[in-house]
């Protein structure tokens, strides 16, 4: 119980720092300067730049009706830690500007903006929650088709950042896609170095030394998978596991000091589920 409290709190702290920084973002780097969004957070955004409506409000309202598509299709645990990270969203985004930054090269709070968004929204992740909007959208997309979080949102985003220029102008809407694309980069390349898993596949003649010695190393399951080559006609398990980059460093030296003609093949895995074991890139 006592784990399982200290993971809770742990992802909530994550959270709360994830929506902070996302408020910055809009705060004093988007909003100053007219740059739009994507998915709720852009409907945020064109409603304060058209209709004067504080970003506060739309964005706990719009996600809390997305927040009903995620009891569908999202696990309860996603949701509870989304509806959490929403609710300090909208906290942050009625504090006060915090930077006062102002410029009139643009493109320099569209870059900024977007990397403080790619950085938060890993944050969040990490924490095992989302932004809702989009996300929500893009995580359903990685669970059922495999695509990655930062691009499904991208193609998400866009749909609302391109309309947006009736609103923004061009020259903003250009922006805003810009700052899209970055955040999206950002958010890709943080989860793929931070948060990634491997697949590993060993054919060796020695499975039972390796499978041993690797159930010691990673302590989690393994599986052993039928395997016959087409030339020898010869029948040996197969070792498969999925593991993370640092245990990849353990397992090829360790392969190789049992069996150095081992067959090894190293893999990135976009989405692992299954019990104990847990994450959507």
């Amino acid at each position: 119980m006592f784990l399982i409290n200290k993971t809770v709190i742990k992802n909530g702290l994550q959270i709360i720092l994830g929506s902070f920084i996302y408020a910055i973002a809009i705060n004093d780097f988007l909003i100053p300067h007219q740059i739009g969004e994507g998915g709720v957070t852009g409907l945020t955004t064109i409603g304060y730049y058209a209709l004067n409506i504080p970003p506060a409000v739309t964005n706990f309202v719009l996600n809390g009706i997305l927040m009903l598509i995620g009891f569908r299709f999202l696990s309860k645990k996603t949701v509870w830690y989304s509806l959490w990270a929403i609710v300090w969203i909208s906290a942050f985004l009625k504090l006060p500007r915090l930077l006062n930054y102002h410029t009139t090269q643009t493109i320099i709070p569209a870059i900024a903006g977007g990397v403080l968004m790619g950085i938060s929204m890993w944050i969040i992740f990490r924490g095992e929650g989302t932004i809702a909007g989009s996300t929500i959208l893009a995580k359903i997309m990685n669970r059922y088709f495999g695509m990655k979080n930062g691009s499904a949102m991208l193609m998400f985003d866009l749909c609302v950042a391109i309309p947006s220029v009736f609103i923004i102008g061009f020259q903003n809407m250009i922006l805003t896609v810009i700052e899209l694309y970055v955040s999206a980069v950002v958010l890709n390349s943080l989860l793929s170095r931070f948060g990634a898993r491997k697949s590993v596949t060993i054919i060796s003649n020695r499975t039972e030394e390796i499978t041993s010695e690797l159930s010691e190393v990673l302590h989690q399951g393994i599986t052993l998978i039928s395997a016959k080559g087409y030339y020898h006609q010869e029948k040996m398990p197969m070792i498969y596991a999925i593991c993370t980059d640092k245990q990849v460093a353990q397992i090829v030296p360790l392969v190789s000091s049992v069996d150095p003609d081992a067959f090894v093949v190293v893999e990135n895995v976009h989405s692992v589920k299954g019990e104990a074991l847990e994450k959507i890139l």
